[in-house]
C-alpha cells in the first residue's frame, strides 16, 4: 500500500503565483462607467431643457475629459503591470469602447449646441433615454465583471435596447424626410439623429467587449 508521505511526493503541486494580478484596474472601470452614466444623464437633461444646452454641454465636457484622463491610467498601468487581471488588448478594448461612448455623447451635446437646438424632436428624447438604461446596464456590468450570469444577463439588455434604439432611428429618419422639409432642418437633425444612434452603437460595442471578457476569464 502506497503511503501517506508517498501520495504527498507524487501529487501534482499546487500553482503558486508568485507575482498577483493587478487587480487596479477595475476600480478605473468603475470610474469610466460612472462617468459614461452621468453624461447620458446630463445629455437626457439636455434635451429636456435645451434652453440651459450651453451648461450642460460643460458638464459633459468635464466628464469627457476625465474619462480621458481615466483611459490614460489605463494605458499606463498596462505598461507597467506585471500580471493583469485579463488579456492587455482586451482591458484597452474595453476602455477605448468605454471612451467612444462618451464621446459620441459629448458629440451631441455639442451639435444641440452649434445648431441652436431650442425645441426637441420626440425621437432623440427617446434615443437619449435609451442610452440611459445602457449606461446604467453597463454600470452593473462593470461592477460584476467576474459574475458571467450578471454580465450576460445585462449585455442581453444592452443588445435589446440597440435593437429598439434602431427601430426609433428608422421611423425619426422617415419622419424628417416626410412632405416637404425644410432643408436646414434635414441636415441638423439627421445628424443629431445619426450622433446619437452611433453612441448606442458604441454601447453594444462594450456589451460584446464586457460579455466576451466575463466569459474568457470566469
Amino acid at each position: 500500500m502506497q503511503s501517506r508521505h508517498d501520495r504527498t511526493a507524487h501529487a501534482r503541486p499546487r500553482h503558486v503565483r508568485l507575482i498577483p494580478r493587478d487587480e487596479g484596474f477595475f476600480p478605473l472601470f468603475d470610474q469610466l462607467a460612472l462617468r459614461l452614466r452621468e453624461s447620458a444623464r446630463i445629455l437626457g437633461d439636455l434635451f429636456s431643457d435645451p434652453a440651459n444646452r450651453d451648461r450642460y454641454v460643460a458638464e459633459i465636457k468635464v466628464q469627457e475629459h476625465e474619462a480621458d484622463e481615466i483611459v490614460q491610467q489605463v494605458r499606463e498601468r498596462i505598461d507597467r503591470s506585471f500580471v493583469t487581471p485579463f488579456d492587455r488588448e482586451d482591458i484597452m478594448l474595453l476602455a477605448s469602447n468605454l471612451d467612444d461612448v462618451l464621446d459620441w455623447m459629448d458629440g451631441a451635446a455639442r451639435r444641440a449646441q452649434m445648431f441652436h437646438i431650442a425645441i426637441v424632436h420626440e425621437p432623440a428624447r427617446q434615443q437619449c433615454e435609451t442610452l440611459m438604461q445602457a449606461t446604467e446596464l453597463i454600470q452593473v456590468g462593470i461592477a460584476n465583471i467576474k459574475k458571467p450570469r450578471v454580465v450576460a444577463e445585462a449585455c442581453r439588455a444592452i443588445r435589446q435596447l440597440e435593437k429598439n434604439a434602431d427601430e426609433i432611428y428608422r421611423t425619426a429618419i422617415a419622419e424628417l424626410f416626410r412632405g416637404a422639409p425644410d432643408p436646414m432642418n434635414v441636415i441638423k437633425w439627421k445628424d443629431l439623429y445619426d450622433v446619437l444612434e452611433n453612441a448606442m452603437d458604441k454601447a453594444q460595442g462594450v456589451a460584446i467587449a464586457l460579455e466576451s471578457i466575463s466569459l474568457k476569464h470566469a
